[in-house]
């Protein structure tokens, strides 16, 4: 493109035409021209369910059932704002893809220089390794629950995976898409299941949805709230989704980007609302089955031990195993491809992706093994809450590029943030820079005792 769109109209970026985003996919899942909106929303789906995974995985598990246990349902709330939120964003970053060719990673590049970006390359790979802790931690839970697998052999084991990736990447973007699909579609049944046998207060939950002040007030209850935002609006989903939605083999002009946007949107909110709805039924379900019981549920694997006994169904236990392992494969997909897009956007470095996706598990398998090997399973459950914290502090660093690039009608044309898009992002981007710089202010002052 050389810095210009197809029918010579300027964009404003610096453009190299060989610095394709995840070029070995790139424009690879066929689009049918000629259809009707069914068929042409089945071919733009699928990125929206990979981005959707990064909002169910083991992290939330652990922040969304300490909240329920902890505050009954009081933070439904802050599950439901987020999710919203998260819905705003990830159209922008699809959007961002759609419209210019390039991934947020490789537009931030673009706009602040070769120093800076090496520094938020670090920062985003902290906040990946981060979510692929998450990852290891409750995959190697959930084989320990289901099998009686020694923990430090699980995280062990969960380093494996990685070569089913890259099996599954030989034989297509869409197999990929289908297996992710398959494996959320199990954690959703699972957690209906779930619900239904739980027997939880229809009207509590209800009002669980409306906000209380006490959120903010109560330093506990914002500390889990800000581990639910960090757990739900994750940083490397920005930069997954505005590479991944390039996948579609879309006409590069007005007409083909404005109609790859609608479906991409589309594709993006419903499978955020299914998310939506496990990550409410995995808090609903803490509220129902531990509130006010007294129990000690702030450890997932406590959570398995206690749910069957009191809910009263023995398969409760053993199917919120299976859907814990479910969520944790599922998770290693878009984080080990978050990992390959960042150092090709950010540095311009290209290696092996099987040695990317290695370096990158092993970076989350070393920490985890080394607090299990200290801590047991307590520390794995810590360290499960502080890395959705870590991720809620890394997320402005790709929020506020995000809206910057996309409300710049010298990058974005008239594709450019409406008026009111643009207030609502940039007024949901300063009420996650206050929580965070509380959230700051709070273990600075209270000696890191709140977890």
């Amino acid at each position: 493109m050389n810095g210009r769109e197809q029918g010579g109209e300027p964009n404003g970026w610096l453009r190299q035409s060989s610095n394709v985003s995840l070029e070995e996919v790139n424009n690879s899942v066929k689009v049918p021209e000629k259809s009707g909106f069914w068929r042409k929303f089945i071919a733009f789906a699928g990125p929206g369910s990979l981005v959707a995974v990064g909002y169910v995985d083991p992290g939330n598990w652990a922040t969304s059932i300490a909240g329920g246990a902890r505050f009954g349902y009081t933070l439904l709330t802050v599950i439901l704002i987020s999710n919203l939120i998260a819905m705003l964003f990830q159209s922008l970053s699809a959007k961002l893809g759609v419209v210019t060719g390039r991934d947020l990673a490789q537009a931030t590049r673009d706009a602040v220089g070769k120093k800076t970006a090496v520094v938020l390359w670090v920062l985003t790979e902290l906040a990946i390794i981060a979510t692929d802790l998450a990852e290891v931690i409750g995959s190697a839970i959930a084989l320990n629950l289901l099998f009686g697998i020694p923990l430090l052999l699980g995280i062990l084991i969960t380093a494996l995976d990685v070569l089913l990736l890259l099996l599954l990447q030989k034989k297509g973007f869409r197999i990929i898409e289908s297996i992710v699909i398959v494996l959320m579609a199990t954690i959703f049944l699972v957690f209906a299941f779930e619900l239904v046998v739980s027997k939880p207060q229809i009207s509590a939950v209800l009002s669980g949805y409306i906000p209380r002040v006490e959120i903010v007030t109560n330093p506990e209850m914002l500390f889990i709230s800000l581990g639910i935002i960090g757990a739900t609006i994750m940083p490397h989903n920005l930069y997954l989704h505005s590479s991944i939605v390039q996948t579609r083999q879309y006409k590069r002009t007005k007409e083909g980007r404005r109609e790859a946007i609608r479906f991409s949107v589309i594709d993006s909110n419903l499978s955020l609302f299914f998310a939506f709805l496990i990550n409410s039924a995995i808090l609903i379900l803490g509220a129902a089955a531990f509130y006010g019981s007294g129990l000690d549920v702030s450890e997932i694997e406590a959570a398995y031990e206690l749910l069957s006994p009191t809910v009263g169904v023995g398969i409760a236990s053993t199917l919120f195993a299976v859907a814990l392992l479910a969520s944790g494969q599922n998770s290693t997909i878009t984080g080990t491809l978050t990992g390959q897009i960042v150092m090709e956007g950010f540095i311009r470095l290209r290696i092996s992706p099987w040695l990317r996706r290695l370096i990158t598990r092993l970076i989350a398998v070393i920490p985890a093994f080394i607090v299990t090997w200290i801590a047991g399973s307590k520390g794995t459950g810590e360290l499960l809450l502080w890395s959705q914290v870590i991720l809620s502090l890394q997320l402005p660093f790709a929020v506020i590029p995000l809206v910057w690039f996309t409300s710049d009608k010298r990058k974005m044309g008239e594709f450019a943030n409406r008026p009111w898009i643009k207030g609502l992002a940039w007024l949901s981007t300063a009420i996650i820079l206050l929580l965070n710089i509380f959230l700051v202010a709070y273990i600075f002052v209270t000696g890191h005792e709140l977890a």
